[in-house]
Formats: C-alpha cells, structure tokens, sequence
C-alpha cells in the first residue's frame, strides 16, 4: 500500500527491534513514508541506526528530549533536509525502576518530576518545534500510552499517573491545532516486552493476563500498532482528532475475567 507515500515521517523514541515505535517505523515505511529516526545516547544509537539504515533512513540523529538546545538543533537539521515534516510519532517514556513497584505514595519528588518530563513534556516541546514544519497542509502527530492511564494497573504507578496526563496533553494540543491541518491522537497499546517494559516489575504475568483476559485471547504485536499508526497518519483519519485508539485486544471493554477456563491459567 501507498497510504503514505512521498510523506515524511520522524520517529522519536525507538530503543531496540522490540520498541513497539520500531515496530510503528516499520509500517509507516511499508505504506511508503520516508522515515527519520532520533535516539537516546550512543548506547542506543549502537541498536537504532542499523535499524533505521534496513529501512533507507539517511536521518538519525541522537536527541535528549530534556535538552532544549538538542531539540532544537534535530528540528533545524530536519528542517534543512526535508523542508516539511508530515508526520511526528512520540514514542517516548520514562520512570525510576524504584517508582515502580510497590505503594504509589512512596513516589519520590524527584521521580515524579522525571516521569512527567520525559514521558509529557517531551510531547509538548516536540510539537512546539514541529508545528511551523506541519502547519497548512494534512498532517498527523500520534502518541503511545497504555491502559493503565485509565485504571490501576500494579506497579505501574507513577508511569501510569504520566500516561493519563500524556493523553490529555494530546487533547489539548488536538484543540490548540485542529485548524492548522494537524491531528494530533493517541494509540493506546496493549502489553509489549519491550525495554522500557522491563522495568515494570512482573511484565511477564501482565503479558499472560491480557493473553487470558482480553477478548481476542492473545497479547498485541508491534505490528498492529503500527498499522494503526498508520490509519492515523493517513487520509482515512482524515476526520479523527484528540482520539485514543485502543489496540489491545479489547482488553479495556473487559470488566471482569469471565470466560476463563478452568486450567486456562497453567
């Protein structure tokens, strides 16, 4: 499919080949968008740009979302390459592994801080210096949260307090920009064994519980969400605004674990 071609996408946020934003980079270059990628530090620099260069990129550059000088130089460097950008994907989150295990309340000041920062304020600043490249012409701005923005997901914790004020910083930015031609919406993913996942203490008993639990029996891939991230950067979204779009397995409509069989468990 071309759904994106001659677009120019930037993807902000993949750690490894198991980085569900590796996995969205991967759909949007199959539907023909060029794709330019940023990383955190040369140790994940080692794992992305093999990655970007499999797909043609020929823009991968190392970007601290804390730095504001950093950010600026990507967009100036992106600017210069490409003129325009089309589409901006925000894949980017982070929490104290100490934050993330037992009561939230023991969340300390410093970890909320960072928490915030990294994984919303990150949006914020990313859009404020993609706009002037995006403005005037049809094109999409997609973010990453998880279920546990809505509900209590254990030792989630402050990475879910983060995920719930992401999402409605990508309604409010939906608002700010609904007549500038950019969309700007929210994917809201099942369990992923990802890097940034193994920090959530028991990440394999969530993964076998939304197996068990969520409608379609089955946890959801990298290659899903990609493919909705690409319905939301193309023209068949063309009307969809300051949306989550759950791709879960409809795990989220799911009140209570009824239709487990005895043994299903094991």
């Amino acid at each position: 499919m071309d759904l994106l071609k001659g677009k120019k996408a930037l993807v902000v946020g993949v750690a490894n080949d198991r980085s569900i934003a590796w996995g969205v980079a991967q759909e949007l270059h199959k539907a023909g968008a060029e794709v330019g990628f940023t990383y955190a530090g040369e140790v994940l620099g080692k794992r992305v740009r093999p990655l970007a260069e499999s797909l043609g990129s020929t823009f991968i550059e190392e970007l601290n979302v804390n730095d504001d000088e950093a950010m600026d130089k990507v967009f100036k460097l992106w600017e210069e390459k490409y003129k325009t950008l089309d589409i901006l994907i925000h894949a980017v989150a982070y929490a104290e592994k100490d934050d993330l295990k037992g009561a939230f309340y023991d969340t300390s000041r410093d970890g909320f801080k960072t928490a915030m920062e990294v994984s919303v304020f990150s949006l914020v600043a990313l859009t404020k210096r993609a706009v002037p490249l995006m403005t005037g012409r049809e094109t999409s701005i997609v973010t990453l949260s998880y279920y546990g923005a809505e509900k209590v997901i254990k030792n989630y914790n402050v990475m879910g307090v983060a995920k719930a004020a992401l999402e409605n910083a990508a309604r409010y930015l939906a608002s700010d920009l609904g007549t500038t031609g950019i969309r700007v919406n929210t994917i809201s993913a099942g369990p992923v064994k990802t890097l940034a996942a193994s920090g959530i203490s028991d990440i394999r008993g969530k993964l076998r519980d939304h197996a068990l639990i969520s409608p379609m029996r089955r946890n959801t891939t990298q290659e899903e969400v990609g493919k909705s991230a690409v319905y939301l950067c193309s023209e068949f979204s063309a009307g969809v605004t300051g949306e989550v779009l759950h791709v879960d397995s409809g795990y989220h409509i799911v009140g209570s674990p009824d239709g487990i069989k005895e043994g299903e468990e094991e």
